[in-house]
């Protein structure tokens, strides 16, 4: 018997790896003489840095970078075994969780430090990268990581405007002539879900920004200065970018990338399957377990499991799925390709348990299921 095993992570308990883990032990109190094939995942969000790496024999590096606040964080970021492609969390350098809650304000935030990071990727030989924008803090529109980059946002007296949303009002002229040559021959490929335009209603300022910290006065005001940037880039570079799906990601940083850089948006999960090669592995499988923290109505849209489930379904291989949380609504789920759900055994995992024993319910959850279903299965 042929398994695979590709869980997400349980968010903020259990690395994918880890997760992993404990479906094997569970599979192999049943079949122990079974093939599994373990691959870790994530959706383009939080872990998925680790899990690329850890997919190609590849490695994590840090670097000094300027925070979201302006401070110095020290960020990191991967490069795969191929040696030539890089994998960035914007998050690590411009994220939500790096701002204090009484400090969240995105018309001072920056995306700089996701810059820097570009940089130090292009600066060890990258010319491949893969850039996750999820949980950001900030809302400028990109425009400090394309200061990092070399690019002038310039007001009416030429000098280059500050940090944050609220800046981008002054621009008067974009200058891209200092940009770092190494871009032009650089494939992005930024992992993101969101499909929101910069401006309007369904816009990156007045969707998004309250989570930051914006008020709806400043949400508003956030929203005019990145129709304004969009203007700028309109007549500058001749991009518009103001209704372009997914240009409201990331507080508008989804607009720079691809305004400036190129950048070609995709669905999260659809980039790692590639990099993992996910179908690779599932040929010819038996089963296919996958998970993650929670499964709900949620979980149909560009979440792990489902990824995983769609290319399982190709080959008409049954897909189980194991969260420590399912949710009322997660019957939805089992329409887009996962037969059955499983949570993970009472008492549930909480976040202050220990890993050992997070790990010892997944195992003890899968080995009950495979018990009851080992002769519809074998």
């Amino acid at each position: 018997m042929k398994i695979v095993v590709a869980p997400d992570s349980f968010k903020g308990s259990l690395t994918a790896i880890e997760v992993a883990g404990g479906i094997e032990r569970g599979i192999r109190e049943i079949f122990p003489e079974a093939e599994i094939i373990k691959i870790p995942m994530a959706d383009g969000g939080d872990g998925t840095v680790q899990c690329l790496v850890n997919a190609t024999g590849g490695k994590i590096l840090r670097e000094k970078v300027t925070g979201p606040l302006g401070e110095e964080v020290l960020a990191s970021y991967g490069i795969l075994g191929d040696k030539k492609t890089a994998v960035i969390e914007m998050a690590e350098a411009s994220g939500l969780t790096l701002v204090p809650v009484n400090k969240r304000n995105p018309l001072v935030t920056t995306t700089y430090g996701t810059g820097q990071l570009i940089r130090a990727a292009l600066d060890q030989g990258c010319r491949k990268m893969i850039i996750g924008i999820g949980g950001s803090a900030t809302n400028d529109g990109g425009a400090g990581m394309v200061q990092a980059l070399g690019a002038k946002l310039l007001d009416e007296e030429g000098k280059e405007i500050g940090f944050g949303g609220g800046e981008l009002k002054k621009i008067s002229r974009i200058d891209i002539r200092h940009m770092d040559k190494r871009l032009s021959d650089t494939k992005i490929l930024v992992a993101s879900d969101v499909t929101n335009p910069l401006c309007g209603p369904k816009g990156a300022s007045r969707v998004y920004g309250p989570q930051k910290g914006a008020t709806p006065e400043m949400a508003e005001e956030l929203d005019k200065s990145l129709a304004h940037f969009a203007k700028m880039i309109k007549r500058d570079l001749h991009k518009d970018v103001k209704d372009m799906p997914g240009a409201g990601a990331a507080g508008g940083l989804g607009a720079s990338l691809m305004a400036f850089l190129n950048a070609e948006l995709r669905p999260g999960i659809d980039i790692v399957i590639e990099v993992v090669k996910l179908e690779e592995a599932i040929k010819g499988a038996d089963l296919v377990i996958t998970g993650e923290g929670k499964i709900d109505s949620q979980t149909i849209y560009g979440k792990a499991p489902i990824g995983v489930a769609k290319i399982a379904k190709k080959y008409n291989i049954p897909v189980i799925a194991i969260a420590a949380l399912i949710g009322d609504d997660a019957d939805i789920v089992h329409q887009y390709g996962i037969d059955n759900l499983i949570k993970v055994s009472e008492p549930p995992v909480s976040l202050t348990e220990p890993k050992s024993k997070k790990i010892r319910l997944i195992k003890k959850s899968i080995k009950q299921f495979l018990e009851r279903k080992s002769k519809t299965i074998s």
